[in-house]
């Protein structure tokens, strides 16, 4: 073999596309056609801005977020509801929404803010108003605060 590199190079090419084309890549396509990555839950998602008891609560625990990292002289007031808010399916929430806040001797400013969140305990709604079952997946627009 050491007197045809070339030859043996391009025979462990061939190899290993063939080895690509008809073992892997079925066993790949397979796999993706299966249950396997499938996750059954109750809760769809919606393209089109929606508002359900979850997205409610969803944008409760998005405030109590935003207040817990304004600092002790910030003083803040949220609106009753969102300006949007979507069901992503799977429990996992976006919302937009707005708040004015005033900090010590400044005027009142108003910020909007991106919260992506996700409840942990899927379709069981006990708990659904304490923080530790929720998770902040991120937020957008309280940067400067």
């Amino acid at each position: 073999m050491k007197k045809y590199p070339i030859l043996t190079f391009i025979f462990g090419l061939v190899f290993l596309i063939l080895l690509q084309k008809e073992a892997i890549m079925p066993f790949v396509y397979k796999v993706i056609q299966s249950d396997f990555f499938l996750v059954d839950t109750e809760d769809t998602g919606s393209a089109a801005p929606t508002t359900t008891p979850f997205t409610n609560l969803a944008f409760s625990q998005c405030n109590a977020y935003i207040k817990t990292k304004l600092s002790t002289n910030t003083t803040a007031t949220f609106p009753d509801k969102p300006i949007n808010s979507w069901s992503l399916g799977g429990y996992q929430y976006l919302i937009n929404s707005d708040f004015s806040f005033t900090k010590e001797n400044a005027p009142t400013q108003t910020q909007k803010y991106t919260c992506r969140i996700s409840y942990k305990n899927g379709k069981n709604q006990e708990g659904s108003a304490d923080p530790e079952n929720w998770s902040i997946d991120g937020i957008t627009g309280i940067d400067n605060l």
